[in-house]
């Protein structure tokens, strides 16, 4: 939680990763992969030529960054709650999804006080999803070891 709290108070030119991209990386390479992929996101058409193939690729990795993160703040929420309660696994699997979408909320709200952050509820949406996949994965796993 504190890494997330720290990240969303930087401005986002503290976060730019374009500048690093195109010193380290070929983008050059990456455009015919990216160039296909269009969707429309906050109300703004997401595609190579409106961002540039370094603005697209940085676009696709922080959205993926919301998604690893909130799996990973689920997942350790659950481990947290799994070796200190004595709770069953529903509560315990909802008590961290709760948990992981009030922060995904709380994360959001906090980005709206920091310069040059635009807090979005699509983002809130994919924080959810990826916690998610943390109550999807933590579920088969628990019931496959049930059955082994």
């Amino acid at each position: 939680m504190g890494l997330i709290f720290y990240f969303s108070s930087q401005p986002y030119e503290q976060q730019d990763l374009r500048p690093t991209m195109n010193f380290y990386l070929n983008l050059d390479l990456l455009k015919p992969v990216l160039s296909p992929i269009e969707f429309t996101y906050y109300g703004e058409t997401i595609n190579v030529a409106n961002r540039g193939v370094d603005g697209m690729l940085e676009f696709l990795i922080r959205k993926a960054a919301h998604l690893t993160v909130f799996f990973l703040l689920m997942v350790t929420t659950f481990l947290a709650l799994h070796h200190n309660t004595g709770w069953g696994l529903k509560g315990k699997l909802i008590t961290s999804y709760v948990i992981t979408v009030l922060y995904a909320c709380f994360d959001e709200f906090h980005q709206s006080l920091t310069p040059n952050r635009t807090p979005y509820a699509g983002d809130v949406v994919l924080d959810s999803v990826g916690g998610l996949v943390g109550v999807v994965l933590i579920f088969l796993f628990f019931v496959r070891r049930k059955k082994g």
